[in-house]
């Protein structure tokens, strides 16, 4: 596939309730990780995944990859969730750049497709991805993320490398 036309497009639709969090729950970690959105991914424009996460832990991935980005350095993207602990084929989503390319993958693909994007263009559309759930998510359940952000639950996996094989 020429990775020029590779695109990829977010969508997530929140299943828990409107009024499920409040600004006041923002310690109470099972309510933060009872906090779902039906997440989907297509790649041209073919659903690639889709699963419900618990989407403030899947924020708080994306929050956290954001911040370690440097002017020199775009670093791997992974998400883990702590409701699940079968990693041995890998994160459930990943973005993992290389040279000026990147790959998109995930344990729970819903179509086997080999896909390679411009780095550029997945940095820009998974800083968008952060951005824009951030907004929905606090007009959605009228909360500030700042204020739950160090008390949502946060899975790393040091050994991602040999999860990788």
């Amino acid at each position: 596939m020429n990775s020029s036309s590779s695109k990829i497009s977010f969508d997530w639709k929140f299943v828990s309730d409107q009024k499920s969090i409040s600004n006041r729950d923002r310690r109470d970690v099972p309510t933060i990780l009872a906090v779902d959105a039906l997440f989907t991914i297509e790649i041209n424009n073919e659903i690639y995944f889709q699963a419900e996460l618990a989407i403030l832990e899947f924020y708080k991935s994306l929050y956290r990859w954001k911040e370690g980005m440097t002017k020199d350095e775009i670093p791997e993207f992974h998400y883990y969730t702590i409701e699940y602990d079968d990693y041995e084929a890998g994160a459930i989503l990943s973005m993992i750049p290389f040279s000026d390319k990147a790959r998109v993958k995930t344990i729970w693909a819903e179509i086997d497709i080999y896909n390679v994007f411009e780095l550029n263009y997945i940095v820009k559309e998974f800083l968008a991805l952060e951005a824009t759930l951030r907004k929905d998510i606090e007009e959605y359940y009228e909360i500030n993320i700042d204020r739950f952000i160090k008390h949502i639950p946060f899975t790393i996996r040091e050994n991602e490398d040999e999860l990788r094989g």
